[in-house]
């Protein structure tokens, strides 16, 4: 078993790939996610910014989750390739925490803003009369504010009791992020308050909103099954499956990993599901909503001609 120097205030993180050519070959495709839903993501916030007709509130809170998958996949893929490109596993106890705020903000306020674009999908759909008034673009940016606010108020607490717990075993984190309730297992005092400030989190920004984004779908297909317009009984099913898909990717593993018992969890279990909700779905949201959506096919033509331009 290895082991590592714990002279100073750092944190290893073990990660997530074996050091050989596996790793390597994986580390290659982690490499191109990455590059993939940062090109992704970043389209998509530049199409919803430039093109006037993406200016509605459905469009405002996808470039909302644009951005938030960006910084997303920002705060924990760029370190874990440094890491394993120089042979190293250290990170500072200020990267640690600047990367635990970051990494529990992104992941409450993307809870929050899916289930708002599920409660946006259901008004547009069940009362169709009352949109502009219930979804108007100042209840859109409540709608942003508020997950914003909420999520780095969360965060904050999180990050501030793991920074200042006190840490007296091995600091070697069996995790390629600073995941806090791995960190928990590295300290010498009973973190049963913690847990139980996981199990709250989980349930008020992921399990709740899972349920209500549920609830509101049940309520949409049924309206759509007794529609009586077939063009818009297919749009309305396109709608709901793609963001079905995106809630299956994201709050499944999320809410299995952070409601378990800490006697049920493994590391390797926790790593592998992990990567679903911090590496695959920032990659995959921009791909389903641009290739899914005639708007914002179309806007592409229009802001990227160059690209797209008749021979």
């Amino acid at each position: 078993m290895e082991k590592y120097n714990q002279t100073s205030d750092d944190f290893i993180l073990l990660g997530l790939l074996p050091p050989n050519q596996t790793g390597l070959l994986l580390l290659s495709v982690i490499i191109f996610i990455f590059f993939l839903a940062s090109l992704g993501n970043s389209t998509m916030i530049h199409l919803i910014r430039m093109d006037p007709r993406l200016h509605t509130p459905m469009y405002i809170l996808l470039s909302q989750l644009s951005l938030m998958d960006l910084m997303y996949i920002s705060t924990t893929v760029p370190k874990m390739v440094v890491n394993f490109l120089l042979g190293q596993k250290c990170i500072s106890f200020l990267g640690c925490g600047v990367q635990c705020f970051f990494f529990v903000t992104m992941a409450c306020c993307e809870g929050l803003l899916l289930a708002s674009m599920a409660y946006d999908r259901y008004v547009a759909i069940c009362h169709p009369l009352h949109y502009p008034i219930r979804m108007s673009k100042r209840m859109c940016v409540k709608m942003i504010t508020g997950s914003w606010i909420l999520g780095a108020t969360n965060s904050l607490a999180h990050t501030v009791y793991a920074l200042h717990i006190p840490y007296c075993r091995s600091r070697a984190i069996d995790h390629f992020f600073c995941d806090i309730p791995t960190m928990m297992t590295l300290a010498c005092m009973d973190t049963w308050i913690y847990e139980y400030m996981v199990f709250v989190s989980t349930v008020l920004f992921l399990l709740i909103p899972f349920l209500g984004i549920t609830a509101s779908y049940g309520r949409v297909l049924f309206v759509v099954y007794h529609m009586r317009s077939k063009e818009g009984r297919k749009k309305a099913f396109t709608t709901c499956s793609t963001h079905l898909t995106v809630v299956t990717f994201y709050y499944a593993p999320f809410i299995y990993n952070y409601l378990r018992p800490r006697n049920l969890r493994s590391p390797a279990e926790d790593k592998n599901l992990a990567v679903f909700y911090t590496i695959l779905t920032p990659m995959l949201n921009p791909i389903i909503y641009s290739l899914r959506n005639k708007e914002v096919l179309g806007a592409m033509t229009r802001v990227f001609p160059i690209f797209f331009a008749k021979k």
